[in-house]
């Protein structure tokens, strides 16, 4: 049981990425699958100018800011009983800045797998797949190698209230995850490693548990997502 992201482009005339066309096409028909889409109409036009079993459009259930609270308990329930989901917006990345977000939050806080067919851009990829509110969030860009640069920095930018966004290079993942551990701060967070890949790995929740999950020579390409600050 998954829920898949399923990225479309921006533009009516474009092509459905490769990866996410044959998924589509090899499993729409069947049973252990659910589509989610934003609007049925978009949607509709958009399956049929990919060439993408008509048959399959019986099966669209509309996820939208204006569905998704009825609809989420009965989406999560399909996904505890194994249904694979398939979540597309009606262009663009779902789960980044529109209600799938939601729904990607409550899959984490359930332990249901989530993940997403390829999307060039790893940060908002990683935004959307956190699961996290971000209404507003602060790309932070790399840490800052030497001290005290890099503890004032890390301090300075945990005491921002958005969702944060920082990169590191590989062979310094668990030194920068021991490090917002041990800064004991109350907020949680999310480990994207090899995103797109075979060996890919999506990880939430607090900075010890994530620090813990992680071997000391591990190298591995990720973005670390810092969850927003919890209101007052």
């Amino acid at each position: 049981m998954s829920l898949v992201l399923i990225p479309t482009p921006l533009q009516d005339e474009l092509p459905l990425e490769t990866f996410a066309l044959n998924l589509l096409r090899e499993n729409c028909l069947k049973d252990t699958i659910l589509l989610l889409v934003e609007e049925h109409k978009v949607a509709r036009q958009r399956w049929l100018r990919w060439g993408l079993p008509r048959e399959c459009i019986e099966k669209f259930v509309l996820f939208n800011e204006h569905t998704q609270k009825e609809t989420m308990p009965e989406v999560l329930k399909k996904l505890k009983a194994g249904i694979d989901v398939y979540l597309m917006s009606d262009c663009g990345l779902p789960a980044f800045c529109d209600p799938g977000q939601v729904l990607v939050d409550a899959c984490h806080k359930q332990n249901i797998k989530v993940t997403s067919t390829p999307f060039p851009n790893s940060i908002a990829l990683s935004i959307s797949l956190s699961g996290f509110s971000h209404k507003t969030f602060v790309f932070s860009g790399f840490v800052p190698v030497k001290e005290p640069e890099r503890s004032l920095w890390m301090k300075k930018e945990l005491n921002r209230p958005e969702t944060l966004v920082w990169m590191e290079t590989p062979y310094r993942l668990k030194k920068l995850l021991d490090e917002v551990a041990v800064t004991q701060v109350k907020r949680e967070v999310f480990l994207a490693l090899d995103l797109g890949s075979s060996s890919e790995q999506l990880l939430r929740g607090r900075p010890d548990q994530i620090a813990s999950l992680i071997e000391d020579k591990e190298k591995r390409e990720f973005v670390l997502i810092i969850g927003p600050a919890a209101s007052p």
